[in-house]
């Protein structure tokens, strides 16, 4: 039996999504990649260009990893929109990771712009991967628009301050029908475990790899932590209780005997 993330009708074995921003060098990108064993792989339309040079990102992970341009640094539906449809055209790909920011210290969604986006997304024939706050009414609205995956966040981009509100995830997780992939965030491996094991569908990160002191080394980490986490959500963990119970069997155990 397989236990595959479907995104649109299409499917995938991993569920650890990866960034491809801020790595030492270009081989140490791609070393991470390989071993965090992603099968889709986000990029900034605005550091792809396909037709510069041999060397491109766009270059070096076609036809090896499922591409998910994003629109990272649009503060306005318009933008966000107009930058989906440049990665369409560069990449000939429908699929995006649609982010409209509010502000640059939290790099918190905009929900007034990103609801207005995915509604003109969706109609244009996007696959749109919305990020967004954790909020579950929004993360609701989302999915009625149509968006093909929710990805509400663990904290702030770039933080790796881990999941500060397991009960809102747990809330968004227990309405969706659509995918919920946790998104910004995550620092180290027992963060993506935490969000495999409240039910999310998978993770995406990106500097909790890129800025590790051994990238290649977090990646594995990250890999491992993920498919752990999921084991544990499908095994079903014991319920959490105030006090002790034994694991041991009461009958038979030495008494104390009187004299």
């Amino acid at each position: 039996m397989t236990d595959s993330l479907v995104i649109a009708g299409k499917e995938f074995q991993s569920r650890l999504l990866v960034g491809t921003a801020k790595y030492p060098n270009q081989q140490i990108l791609l070393d991470a990649l390989a071993t965090s064993g992603t099968e889709i792989v986000t990029v900034a339309i605005r550091r792809v260009a396909p037709a510069n040079h041999a060397e491109n990102l766009y270059d070096l992970l076609r036809g090896k990893y499922h591409l998910l341009p994003n629109t990272a640094g649009c503060y306005t539906a318009r933008d966000a929109v107009l930058t989906a449809q440049l990665a369409r055209e560069a990449l000939q790909t429908n699929w995006i990771k649609l982010e409209v920011i509010g502000d640059d210290d939290t790099l918190l969604p905009d929900v007034e712009q990103l609801l207005p986006a995915a509604s003109e997304l969706v109609r244009d024939g996007f696959i749109v991967l919305a990020y967004t706050n954790d909020d579950p009414i929004t993360a609701m609205k989302l999915q009625d628009i149509g968006c093909a995956a929710v990805m509400p966040l663990a904290s702030p981009i770039g933080s790796g301050a881990g999941i500060r509100n397991p009960y809102n995830l747990e809330i968004i997780r227990a309405r969706l029908t659509v995918p919920m992939i946790v998104d910004a965030g995550i620092g180290t491996a027992s963060d993506a475990a935490l969000a495999m094991e409240l039910g999310c569908d998978a993770v995406l990160l990106n500097t909790a790899i890129s800025g590790a002191k051994n990238p290649v080394q977090m990646a594995k980490a990250m890999r491992l932590g993920v498919e752990g986490g999921r084991a544990a959500y499908l095994a079903g963990r014991i319920p959490k209780k105030l006090l002790a119970d034994p694991s041991s069997p009461m009958i038979g155990r030495i008494k104390k005997i009187s004299v």
